[in-house]
């Protein structure tokens, strides 16, 4: 349920409305907007009536929330979330490139592609310190040493660090080297770990599972809120599909779809939503135009020699070649390209 309070509220019945509710066994978040103050209360819909709370001179109305989501809801929160991370804003008027390889490698490989993403325009530094592979006889990161490379590159870059977490047990470790936690799509419905990056007080990209329905990605998103964080983006990265051509089909119509039902923003992978390279610079241009926030794509300085998805990779000469086009469309959109904070 959403209760909206009238403009003038004072602090005194804010705390009143939100002890009634809770007493009744509500979990209460709130959302400030300029005017007003909205109340979420979760919980169960029929002890709702009891409490009358139409009947206090400072309740506006109460409305019911019917989507299985809450928090993520538009109904909950009308305005569009703002993530700030480091000086930078996502989901302004500014779109965010994050850029990097895909696994790190090495401290010359990630400080090779930091220097020339960032000299491209990027404003986040992406890349694998623990990888979930296919198989278990593939590289599975350097870990911890990866997540050492990636914070040292932030601190000669500016960049800001974008980097995945698989197991609940490591969230405080990758939360104390990165700016955001992402959340891989195998890993989307991995509700022990959802539950712990709520907890972690980092912004958090939670892309989309392979074969993950809208509404079971914005529930998979209603855990980390619910949580108590609401620095979430979610990031679309593809779905399996019977076409065998690319390795997954880019579903660019989730782009308009969550700004329509939610307030949180939208990030677009065109590097794992194809799996080719040369797909990735025209899939970025049509997910920017359908209104993403930001984009994550895969860099290599030598993606032949890649020790994962090099074939989705792009080299840094190519990145640059994108980035200036990129540049170029924001503009006819209204929009600018993020810069890396002084």
């Amino acid at each position: 349920m959403i209760i909206i309070l009238k403009m003038g509220t004072t602090v005194e019945q804010i705390e009143e409305t939100s002890t009634r509710l809770t007493e009744e066994g509500f979990k209460v978040h709130f959302s400030q907007g300029v005017e007003k103050t909205i109340m979420g209360a979760i919980g169960d819909r029929s002890r709702m009536k009891a409490l009358d709370l139409e009947a206090l001179p400072w309740v506006e109305k109460v409305v019911p929330i019917l989507a299985s989501y809450k928090l993520v809801s538009r109904e909950f929160h009308a305005a569009d979330s703002i993530i700030r991370v480091g000086g930078q804003e996502i989901g302004g008027s500014r779109i965010h490139v994050m850029a990097g390889p895909c696994a790190v490698e090495s401290k010359a490989q990630i400080m090779e592609t930091a220097y020339a993403v960032r000299e491209s325009g990027a404003t986040f530094l992406r890349g694998g310190a623990f990888k979930p592979r296919t198989s278990p006889y593939s590289f599975q990161g350097l870990e911890e040493e990866g997540l050492r490379y990636l914070a040292e590159a932030r601190d000669e870059t500016g960049l800001l660090v974008i980097t995945e977490v698989i197991d609940a047990q490591d969230v405080s470790l990758v939360a104390h080297y990165a700016d955001v936690l992402q959340i891989g799509a195998r890993n989307m419905q991995n509700f022990v770990l959802l539950k712990e990056v709520a907890k972690c007080g980092k912004p958090v990209l939670l892309k989309r599972g392979p074969s993950a329905t809208l509404e079971e990605w914005m529930m998979a998103a209603e855990y980390i809120l619910d949580g108590g964080n609401y620095q979430v983006m979610f990031c679309e990265r593809g779905i399996r599909t019977f076409e065998s051509y690319t390795r997954n089909t880019l579903d660019l119509s989730m782009v308009p779809a969550l700004h329509a039902l939610s307030h949180l923003p939208i990030i677009v992978d065109p590097s794992h939503g194809t799996g080719k390279w040369q797909l990735i610079h025209p899939m970025a241009k049509a997910a920017l135009a359908a209104g993403a926030d930001g984009l994550i794509v895969e860099v290599h300085p030598h993606p032949e020699k890649a020790v994962s998805d090099g074939k989705q990779s792009l080299t840094p000469e190519k990145f640059q070649i994108m980035m200036a086009d990129l540049a170029r469309l924001t503009t006819a959109l209204d929009r600018q390209l993020g810069e890396v904070s002084s």
